[in-house]
């Protein structure tokens, strides 16, 4: 299936989601694909989700904070995070972030359990 029309999700603070497969654009459960562009200054709140979650940078710059630990990525590095763990997404940078997310099973915002802010 070639997907040419990505459900675009609506969002409140900027950022650009493209699901190209997952819940939202063929009602697959299993995987999520994105493309996501976040906008400079962009942050969400800490979530510990239900899903491993792959994150590929295409360019730009991603803070993300683990557990304890603050991680930065940047074009053309990757990172796995581990299903149940504790993490926030930002991009405190002066430009945008376009980068690609898988998530294992797909994403759902009720298995993304984020923390109210």
């Amino acid at each position: 299936m070639v997907q040419k029309s990505p459900f675009v999700v609506p969002t409140a603070d900027g950022k650009l989601i493209e699901e190209h497969f997952g819940a939202a654009t063929d009602r697959n459960k299993e995987i999520s694909i994105a493309h996501m562009i976040a906008p400079a200054g962009w942050k969400e709140s800490f979530q510990t989700p239900e899903f491993d979650e792959y994150t590929y940078i295409i360019r730009g710059k991603k803070q993300f904070i683990i557990e304890e630990d603050t991680i930065i990525l940047e074009t053309g590095q990757s990172i796995k995070i581990e299903k149940n763990t504790r993490v926030q997404y930002a991009n405190p940078f002066e430009e945008e972030c376009e980068y690609i997310a898988i998530c294992l099973p797909a994403f759902s915002v009720e298995s993304a359990h984020r923390e109210a802010t």
